[in-house]
């Protein structure tokens, strides 16, 4: 499912951070990777120094072979110009099954926009995207173990969408191939109850229980795995963020857009919410735009 990973390479403290946390992607599939390095215009001229790109092409090597240690197949590219279309680009020239880039967690009332790669090539993405937690504190390849498994625990946030069945497909191929653990989660969403639907809400969970109790089945049917269960009530936002927290959660897989999807806006509120400031790292599935 996850055949050609396109990384996006960063000189960033978080750099090995991502290649250390999707190594866990082999059991769902993944042999290949392209890493790709971006130059903005300005590195991008003829004129660049040497000493910047012996910087660059010392990281991209760094990377390259923390990845062919890890059993990947590995190819390096680099591009300039605009960076969310090139990536996405290439994703779909290339067909890769993944486009992965790392994002470091916001708070809540931090930047009021991602930085970097992340934010550039979420929005518009055609392709599956793996925001990469990292962390903050920069790390080498010899300071973590090669055993991290990003799949360790699964959450599934789902407003039972169209969109959201395309991405619990994601869920039952995983656990198909592996997964051990994965809650399911649904949030009834407060501004839409409060006050006028509230004497309606106990047929509302009653009725939204059983769906995800169908769910459940599914991926039991599907192989040997946990599989938990979780109607809550609140903000949808803040309800999750908690949740992920509290579960240590180490992916989160929803889809990109729910219900209400305006088709010029590619990516959903809810979405871009847990993407900024979620603990875990989380892979965002694009509804089908055709």
């Amino acid at each position: 499912m996850f055949k050609k990973m396109i990384i996006a390479s960063e000189i960033s403290k978080g750099e090995f951070d991502i290649i250390q946390r999707i190594q866990g992607l082999k059991k769902f599939g993944a042999k290949e990777c392209l890493l790709v390095q971006y130059l903005n215009s300005n590195e991008a001229k003829s004129t660049i120094s040497s000493f910047v790109t012996d910087i660059l092409d010392d990281k991209l090597n760094k990377q390259k072979a923390l990845l062919t240690q890890l059993g990947f197949a590995v190819e390096t590219r680099r591009i300039s110009g605009d960076m969310k279309h090139e990536i996405n680009k290439i994703a779909v020239e290339e067909n890769g099954s993944l486009i992965v880039a790392g994002a470091s967690e916001h708070t809540m009332i931090g930047e009021m926009f991602f930085a970097g790669v992340a934010h550039d090539v979420i929005y518009k993405a055609t392709k599956p995207v793996l925001l990469v937690r990292v962390s903050d504190q920069a790390v080498s390849p010899s300071d973590k173990t090669l055993d991290y498994d990003i799949a360790e625990h699964i959450l599934f946030p789902t407003d039972f969408s169209n969109n959201a069945s395309t991405a619990f497909h994601y869920i039952q191929d995983m656990v198909k191939k592996g997964a051990k653990k994965v809650t399911l989660v649904h949030v009834q969403d407060k501004s839409k109850f409060d006050p006028h639907l509230l004497d309606q809400l106990d047929d509302f969970n009653k009725t939204d229980m059983k769906r995800l109790e169908h769910l459940k089945q599914e991926l039991l049917n599907a192989n040997d795995v946990e599989v938990n269960i979780e109607l809550l009530y609140g903000s949808p936002a803040s309800e999750l963020l908690t949740l992920i927290k509290a579960l240590n959660i180490s992916l989160v897989v929803m889809g990109s857009q729910g219900r209400g999807f305006i088709r010029e806006l590619y990516l959903g509120s809810l979405s871009h919410n847990i993407a900024r400031h979620s603990s875990a790292s989380v892979l965002l599935i694009p509804a089908d735009r055709n």
